[in-house]
């Protein structure tokens, strides 16, 4: 770069900056930037000519007022002339000021783009830097559509200099990342990745910067880059200090080309060609020898850079996941960090075994280093390395050493920071579940958990204990025993209590043999405790006191004293005062057989992935906690104990389960546990009496509806939204828990899951949330700015909802959403839960409805507004009003936008809203369904469809997807009792249509014949197509 002569100092500039140092207060110093903004502006439409020295001095004082905080709004047309100035300092100036101060969309930006274009072909090359500089700083989309073919040119061109390659590289890389559509590399691919043979180390640098951008998006156009980058790593770790003298920091030979190739080797597999894998292997060894050997230097930017070498190796080795020498060799040495005198080395030692935990080779040599581990968790004096710690010995433990692990996690749990605490319980919890061979010693873990640590036990922890026990029929009894006496305490956790209610209402029959634990000695300990309750733990109470009735006779007229006590009662409360009300008629009119039936034991949960998991990860963030047991293949049972050992104490009627997909496998069946009666009275008229039978259903076959103790919209902390967790779509229901119509009646598409329940605490919809790919639409997603932006059309909506109101309606690694709707003759209202999945706020949110073309006429849609901000792991919930005018086939759209992290994110997704929510179902006798069904006879009222069974056809499923469509099921309407009838009325602001049905089932040749007659023909038709795309 040319050196800049004495007369290029300009004295009026630095004299300009000493007035403004010198200035005593801020009006002084504007008065002087204004006096010398009229001075330039004068000089700029002055007669005269300036000389170039002028009109940089000139432009250089006002980028520097620029960058005291003012607006310049004049002078760029002075900046853009010098840009054709020959000399270096005029032509340095004006591509300063046009970085800094020119807007992408100012009409100055062709003579800008014109000026760049003449000094890159010049064959100049500080002129090509100059260029090429001014086009990475800018990177708007105009440069690139400008410059995008001709930088990848001036990179791979035989004659340029090497200094242009480099810059040119960096500058394709911009491009690259803020226009990744405007820059084609096909036919360039080849000739950029033979950079990596370049003599010019600083060329190989770049470009190995640019080909790994490359490499992660289009992995497959680079692969040939790995065998050069090889060859290229080999040269430098085998080379003497004094080879690369130019290249060599503190006698590392070229660190930062040397992180950078093994970054790009982590883009790929290990090489398939064995005399390529073998160099590489030769390769990170020599790294790791060296790592061995005593440091050349004291200094610290000698072991900073040999390390920065060593940790990006390991990050390869632990990448391919194939050496076990090289495993347990980086093993060895991460050991040797873990008492390093460094902070640094240990938090990155920590960080890095970690992964290597999850390596079925290394995980045995990381155990080895437990005793260090817990020692640095307890004597570490940075919190962040302690954190690490924590998620090394969860990330270690298996069934050999989970009792010591948990243990030491329960100690330090004491004296932990406040910060961690959270993340530490919800840790122990999972551990103790997972690698549970004796469940006594869960229950009796989770309830020290909750003793040590009870502010910082979420819900998620204490419903997941209650799942358990009352799907294992060996620990209910043990489980009762030792709340009983945790409850003894003068000063339990309300957690404690909530545990304590729900097991004793459930279980304390198990325990009422000893007169210690008897029942009146039960209630009076629960009720101790009830004034000291939050209103939810009150209400949870008051379910446990009318389970003990039935329980219990002999305490029946002590607990409706308490029920009729006016401070039940007349509770301020309203949730309180009607429990009351309700538990305490309940126990006068009920019958004992009524009472027995309505307050059953409750019936196991359906497996499921535990939520505990499911916030931990939330909390961690997308893609940071590894499924221990899924990453780690299965190792030697004898190391871990062996997956069907058992306790000597257990009386479990099967072996505990093996993690590997779900935290908790099924459980073995209780075989003393009454089954919920089949929901076919919902099918009932509803003005019907019900058999006393019925009665169960609401109570005891629902696990929210009963013990229910918070309102849906708190319901959060379970899930994001509230949804439920998906199962797999590949696992099938377990043995123990048959669907039942209940089941179907609420989610008919769980074909290949059961529906999820949460415990019965848990205000949550019953339904699972389905997998994004299965959900109701396609959605875009444009991020720009960015070289990962997603762009998709919305497309038709599929027909996941047609039969049901709630579930999640999209999912991605940012967002959310869920839905729950319900409708009434023409009106609608639905709530959309946005739950922010990252740690970081989304900033502007905003949403609308679009309705395209005459959809606008036929529905009206309403949203309120709401709050711009989502904090990060928090939801947002918007209520959207619709209006039926007419009958209609296509969905409205729903578009948000937000930002996050600064990038503007835009998603469109089709709302679920299809003309059989409005829906009204009407009964209707045998004759008048016929009388009604001849009436509708003309031929444009009819639409008949026949169709091959796309499900299994079972009877109740079909039965509860035609009640879940809208209609009345009528029974014993048609002669043939296989058949299905079925009437309702759509209700429209404009109109009712009237509409019959019957569906008509041939087994042996799986196929369907669906028949509607409706009073209007665009009704009939769409109704046919959204009813027989269900079967």
């Amino acid at each position: 770069m040319p050196a800049v002569s004495k007369g290029d100092g300009m004295r009026g500039l630095a004299v300009f900056i000493s007035d403004i140092r010198n200035c005593k207060s801020k009006e002084a110093e504007i008065k002087r930037i204004n006096k010398e903004l009229a001075n330039i502006r004068s000089k700029f439409k002055g007669d005269k000519a300036l000389d170039g020295y002028s009109k940089k001095k000139y432009v250089c004082k006002l980028l520097f007022i620029f960058l005291l905080g003012h607006d310049i709004d004049f002078g760029h047309m002075e900046a853009v002339n010098l840009l054709s100035s020959n000399k270096y300092t005029e032509k340095q100036i004006g591509y300063l000021f046009i970085s800094v101060l020119v807007n992408s969309n100012s009409d100055l930006i062709r003579l800008i783009n014109n000026a760049i274009k003449n000094d890159l072909a010049s064959r100049n090359p500080t002129f090509m830097n100059l260029a090429l500089h001014c086009i990475a700083n800018v990177g708007s989309r105009e440069m690139a559509e400008a410059f995008a073919a001709d930088v990848p040119r001036i990179l791979v061109a035989g004659d340029t200099m090497d200094s242009v390659k480099q810059s040119a590289a960096l500058c394709l890389l911009r491009l690259n990342r803020t226009s990744p559509d405007l820059v084609p590399m096909g036919e360039w691919t080849a000739r950029v990745v033979h950079l990596l043979n370049d003599q010019h180390l600083g060329v190989v640098t770049a470009a190995t910067s640019l080909i790994t951008t490359l490499a992660q998006k289009n992995p497959d156009d680079f692969k040939t880059s790995v065998s050069l980058a090889v060859a290229r790593l080999s040269r430098i770790v085998t080379s003497a200090s004094t080879d690369l003298q130019d290249y060599t920091y503190y006698f590392v030979a070229a660190p930062w080309l040397s992180v950078k190739l093994l970054r790009l080797l982590q883009c790929y597999p290990p090489p398939e060609d064995a005399a390529i894998r073998g160099r590489l292997t030769e390769c990170l060894e020599t790294i790791l020898n060296k790592a061995q050997e005593p440091p050349k230097s004291k200094k610290v930017q000698h072991s900073n850079a040999k390390n920065a070498v060593l940790f990006e190796a390991i990050s390869l080795i632990i990448h391919h996941d194939s050496e076990p020498t090289l495993l347990v060799r980086a093993c060895n040495q991460l050991g040797q960090f873990l008492q390093h005198r460094e902070t640094n080395l240990r938090y990155l030692a920590l960080e890095s075994m970690c992964t290597l935990a999850s390596s079925e080779f290394s995980h045995e040599a990381v155990k080895t280093h437990i005793e260090t581990v817990i020692n640095a968790l307890k004597t570490e004096r940075d919190v962040s390395v302690r954190q690490r710690a924590v998620d090394l010995l969860y990330a270690m433990c298996d069934r050999s050493n989970a009792k010591q692990i948990v243990a030491e996690m329960l100690s330090y749990l004491e004296t932990a920071d406040y910060s961690i605490r959270e993340e530490i319980v919800l840790k122990v919890a999972i551990l103790a579940e997972k690698y549970a061979v004796d469940y006594t010693w869960y229950v009796d873990t989770i309830l020290n958990l909750i003793r040590i640590a009870g502010d910082y036990v979420s819900e998620e922890v204490w419903y997941r204990v209650i799942q358990i026990v009352i799907n294992r029929d060996d620990v209910q009894g043990y489980a009762a025993k030792t709340v009983f006496e945790a409850l003894q305490a003068p000063a339990c956790h309300e957690n404690l209590v909530k545990v304590g209610g729900y097991i004793l209402g459930e279980f304390g029959n198990l325990i009422a043999g000893d007169p210690r634990s008897s029942p009146l000695v039960q209630f009076n300990l629960l009720h101790s405790k009830f004034h000291l309750c939050s209103v939810p733990t009150r209400a949870l109470l008051l379910s446990a006191y009318i389970k003990f009735i039935n329980l219990f006779p002999e305490v029946k007229g002590t607990i409706q004293e308490v029920l009729r006590s006016d401070s039940q009662l007349r509770n301020a409360d309203v949730e309180l005062q009607q429990r009351a009300v309700e538990y305490l008629r309940l126990s006068c009119v009920a019958s004992t057989d009524i009472l027995a039936t309505v307050l059953e034991e409750m019936p196991p949960f359906p497996e499921r992935e535990s939520s505990i998991l499911a916030k931990l990860k939330r909390k961690k963030g997308p893609g940071t906690v590894p499924d221990i047991e899924e990453n780690r293949k299965e190792r030697n049972a004898n190391v871990n104990g062996g997956p069907n050992h058992t306790s000597a104490t257990s009386n479990a009627k099967a072996s505990p389960p093996s993690f590997v997909g779900d935290l908790l496998a099924p459980a073995p069946p209780p075989t003393n546990r009454p089954r919920p009666v089949s929901s076919a009275s919902f099918l009932q008229n509803p003005l019907t009496p019900l058999p006393p039978q019925a009665y169960a259903i609401p109570l005891a076959a629902s696990a929210g509806t009963f013990y229910q103790v918070a309102a849906p919209a708190a319901a959060s902390s379970t899930d994001l939204l509230g949804l439920g967790s998906s199962t797999s779509l590949n696992s099938t229901p377990p043995a123990a828990a048959p669907p039942t119509a209940a089941s179907l009646l609420v989610d008919v598409f769980s074909e290949n899951s059961p529906p999820v329940s949460a415990p019965a605490h848990i205000a949550v919809p019953a339904t699972a949330a389905p997998a994004a790919d299965d959900n109701f639409s396609s959605i875009t997603t444009k991020s720009f700015h960015v070289a990962e932006s997603i762009l998709a059309d919305v497309q038709e909506p599929t027909d996941k909802f047609v039969c049901k109101n709630n579930g999640v309606l999209y999912e991605n690694q940012l967002l959310q959403i869920g839905l729950k709707s319900e409708y009434r003759q023409n009106l609608g209202r639905m709530y959309v839960f946005f739950g922010n999945k990252t740690s970081t706020q989304f900033l502007n949110f905003a949403s609308n409805v679009v309705c395209q073309d005459t959809l606008a006429s036929q529905l009206n849609v309403h949203l309120k507004p709401v709050d711009p901000t989502v904090d990060g792991g928090a939801q947002l919930q918007q209520i959207i009003n619709i209006e039926c005018v007419s009958d209609f086939v296509e969905a409205p759209v729903l578009n948000i936008q937000f930002r996050y992290g600064g990038t503007l994110q835009n998603i469109a997704v089709k709302l679920p809203i299809t003309l059989n929510k409005f829906f009204q179902p009407t009964e209707m006798m045998s004759q008048d369904f016929f009388q009604r069904w001849k009436q509708l006879s003309a031929p444009q009222q009819e639409v008949q469809k026949i169709f091959k069974a796309k499900h299994s056809m079972d009877t109740e499923v079909t039965k509860a997807k035609i009640i879940g469509f809208g209609v009345a099921l009528l029974d014993g309407v048609d002669p043939n009792p296989s058949n299905f009838v079925g009437a309702g009325v759509i209700h429209t602001k404009t109109t009712q249509v009237g509409c019959l049905l019957r569906l008509e089932p041939n087994m042996q040749a799986q196929m369907y014949r669906l028949t509607l007659r409706t009073s209007r023909d665009t009704v009939s038709q769409r109704l046919c197509d959204l009813l027989s795309d269900q079967f």
